[in-house]
């Protein structure tokens, strides 16, 4: 078995695998080892054949993978937490991150929180801004009144 066959063997394991998981984990090295099947098949030795390989690979993932991510996940709905951020709440239990402690409450539900300018304390009745999720507890910062 000579090595372009070896490669159209690879290229098409790649293209099965990609076929049943859908997962973006394979098609990029199935780019790479048509790219080393075809100079294979002009008789280009075989440290060019891996060079090109793993070169076409890498690249077609750093081009490609950003767009695609992008594509697949557009369709994808937040979980009710991932909508918070974004949102505003309100202190119901003054908020210390040297103590540990603090709530809001957004949309009716009462949750953790913490400020995300770790040193300021943020008292009741506060309105605040969610700004991320760590783990169960809300991220917040203050919402600045214009005066």
């Amino acid at each position: 078995m000579n090595l372009t066959t070896i490669w159209l063997i690879v290229f098409v394991a790649c293209i099965a695998i990609e076929i049943i998981t859908m997962g973006l984990t394979t098609i990029w090295f199935a780019g790479g080892s048509l790219a080393a099947a075809i100079v294979s098949a002009i008789g280009a030795p075989l440290w060019l054949q891996l060079v090109l390989f793993f070169g076409v690979s890498l690249l077609l993932l750093y081009l490609t993978r950003p767009v695609a991510v992008k594509y697949f996940n557009k369709d994808r709905v937040k979980t009710n937490a991932e909508s918070l951020v974004g949102q505003q709440a309100i202190v119901i239990s003054e908020i210390d991150n040297l103590q540990g402690i603090g709530q809001v409450t957004v949309n009716g539900q009462e949750w953790s929180a913490r400020n995300v300018r770790g040193d300021e304390r943020l008292s009741v009745g506060s309105v605040v801004f969610i700004r991320a999720i760590s783990g169960v507890k809300l991220m917040v910062e203050e919402k600045k009144t214009d005066v």
